[in-house]
């Protein structure tokens, strides 16, 4: 990895500054291509003199992409949205993603995909993930496709959002409790990037999932949450119809859940074999990091213990 050139596509996200850290960490140089990068200037500390790059780019404009893309030796796509949007990001831009890459040479590419994408999913979301992976299975053959599972980790929207509604509710409510999800530490999911880049030949033209060591329903993950956080609180299982209600009020600002993600919330979230055990890495699990960042969710902060059943 010494003084190889990685280009993060959406580098300044959630994974990205993981990935980012694991690569400079390597040894690499890393350009940080994305819309506005003054958002991904926090990064810089992280790397030494001369080893972070950052240009502007959008993957639903090929000519941006043509000249973030140069030289690169390795392009990571991490770039997915929500929304209206999702044909043109996650999936034509994804495809766009991948010709460039293969255009300026680059000897390997990675794209972040999802667990659940297909093609066919009755969710857009999940369709527009699937049709991204064909788009660049058709520019770029030998692409490595990741489908990690719910990341975590200290800036996420996953275990914080849900930390900060059993917070303010006097009871837990959710959805969906039995669906199963496999939450990934989103530092594992770097390693995995950054080894699939080191060593590209064992993994080239393959789609792995990666999940944690843990499977838990929805239900289990918020009782194990509010153990971390000290809060005894009821959990409350809503049936079917209204998540449903909920749901097809999606389109209205500040609604919990949009009718997309109630779609997805009707398959497990679990991944198919060990994937990360091919990179040769362990899974972490929530409780060996996750309560440490957990603690602000506490009634008394760092100073009051977990609760545990």
């Amino acid at each position: 990895m010494k003084d190889k050139l990685v280009t993060l596509i959406g580098g300044g996200g959630f994974a990205g500054r993981y990935i980012a850290q694991s690569l400079l960490k390597a040894g690499a140089r890393v350009r940080i291509a994305q819309r506005d990068p003054r958002a991904a200037w926090f990064l810089k500390p992280l790397g030494g003199l001369g080893q972070t790059q950052f240009v502007a780019a959008d993957v639903t404009r090929p000519d941006t992409l043509a000249r973030a893309i140069a030289g690169s030796d390795a392009v990571v796509n991490l770039v997915g949205v929500f929304g209206n949007r999702m044909d043109a990001v996650n999936a034509r831009g994804s495809g766009n993603a991948a010709r460039a890459a293969a255009d300026a040479g680059a000897s390997s590419f990675v794209q972040m995909s999802a667990i659940g994408a297909d093609s066919d999913s009755p969710s857009a979301y999940g369709r527009s993930k699937g049709d991204g992976e064909a788009a660049v299975r058709a520019a770029f053959p030998t692409a490595t496709i990741l489908r990690p599972s719910l990341m975590f980790g200290r800036e996420d929207q996953f275990v914080n959002r849900f930390a900060a509604l059993a917070v303010s509710l006097p009871v837990v409510p959710v959805l969906k409790g039995g669906t199963k999800i496999q939450p990934v530490w989103v530092a594992d999911v770097a390693q995995a990037v950054t080894r699939a880049i080191a060593e590209p030949a064992p993994v080239a033209g393959q789609t792995i999932e990666l999940g944690g060591p843990e499977i838990l329903s929805f239900t289990e993950f918020h009782r194990w949450l509010l153990g971390a956080i000290g809060r005894d609180k009821p959990i409350v299982e809503l049936p079917d119809f209204a998540g449903a209600a909920l749901a097809s009020l999606g389109f209205l600002p500040g609604a919990p859940i949009s009718w997309d993600q109630w779609l997805m919330l009707q398959q497990d979230n679990v991944a198919s074999g060990d994937g990360l055990a091919r990179f040769g890495i362990t899974p972490t699990p929530l409780g060996a990091v996750a309560p440490h960042w957990l603690v602000q969710y506490r009634k008394h902060g760092r100073f009051a213990g977990a609760r545990h059943a």
